[in-house]
């Protein structure tokens, strides 16, 4: 008979409360266990003394018989420094699924796309007429722009008149 250590759920709809208890792996998880050795409260806040709490002479006893915990219940037992928990890695965790990839890809490929057309834009000799027009449209513009503010200065003087006229 194999001896795990792992949790038990008991509690509420939505307000879990585990027991750590030693029962064996076959039995359901919130079945039959042999012994209870600690409890653990997720709904407490993490620096809370009362959220985990471990009898570990117990739990020293199941592990010296053979007993495997949980990875859950490892955390618990490498925070209480009673056995010490391995990091684990797992390389293919942080790599973008088969999609994104395929949007990276097309990303990269109108980037690209951009950018060669930006560079034949710089290479590509410029036509010299419409430079020389738009230098003789900016000169245009400016008269007109003088034009608006004369305009502007004959209606001040015509206000005024028309206050005169009022006072009259």
């Amino acid at each position: 008979m194999a001896i795990a250590l792992r949790l038990s759920r008991g509690g509420a709809k939505k307000r879990p409360y585990y027991r750590i208890v030693a029962a064996d792996e076959r039995a359901p998880r919130d079945g039959k266990y042999l012994e209870q050795v600690g409890i653990y409260n997720p709904l407490l806040a993490k620096d809370d003394e009362g959220r985990v709490k471990l009898n570990e002479d117990r739990i020293r006893y199941w592990l010296g018989v053979g007993a495997q915990p949980s990875d859950r219940v490892l955390r618990f037992l490498d925070a209480a420094g009673i056995k010490k928990r391995e990091a684990r890695n797992n390389p293919n965790k942080a790599k973008p699924g088969e999609k994104a990839n395929d949007r990276a890809e097309e990303r990269a490929e109108k980037a690209a796309a951009a950018k060669e057309a930006e560079e034949e834009a710089k290479n590509a000799p410029a036509p010299e007429a419409p430079v020389e027009e738009a230098a003789a449209e900016t000169p245009a513009e400016a008269p007109a722009e003088e034009v608006k503010t004369e305009e502007a200065a004959p209606e001040a003087p015509a206000e005024e008149a028309k206050e005169e006229k009022s006072e009259d």
